[in-house]
């Protein structure tokens, strides 16, 4: 009787920490905080282009830091803003993007990216939104 009676707050204590972790998106942390755009292209050695307009940065960190950025910028000033940014990017590829987008551009530690950001591996997805417009998912993150 006194061992069952000794044993009933560790059991409680057990059962609230399956709760915890059961339940929670994100029980060991790093949950998606907001951030300003700036400073997540800055981790992958990026800037907004001028006619840019931003729909939303994050950054998750834990283990990793892993930045997210999209915004939509003119069609037209797409590839200049990509050569500018990343002269020495390999080729756009179809294979290796996220679902419905044209096409993207991934470099990783490789040599792809540029020496001095902090980020070890870029992608950037395009989808192009008629032929004006174009939106741009990039993420910069640490391996």
């Amino acid at each position: 009787m006194v061992a069952a009676i000794l044993a009933l707050p560790v059991l409680i204590m057990a059962g609230a920490a399956v709760m915890v972790v059961g339940s929670a998106d994100y029980p060991l942390g790093g949950a998606p905080e907001k951030v300003p755009c700036a400073q997540a292209l800055a981790f992958g050695g990026a800037k907004l282009p001028d006619a840019a307009f931003e729909d939303g940065c994050t950054v998750q960190t834990w283990l990793d830091t892993d930045y997210h950025a999209e915004f939509h910028m003119p069609r037209a000033q797409l590839w200049a803003w990509l050569r500018h940014t990343y002269p020495d990017a390999p080729e756009p590829d179809t294979d290796l993007c996220l679902d419905g987008a044209d096409f993207c551009v991934n470099m990783d530690s490789e040599g792809t990216v540029p020496p001095g950001i902090d980020a070890s591996a870029v992608e950037i997805d395009v989808t192009y939104e008629g032929p004006d417009q174009a939106l741009v998912r990039f993420a910069a993150f640490t391996v």
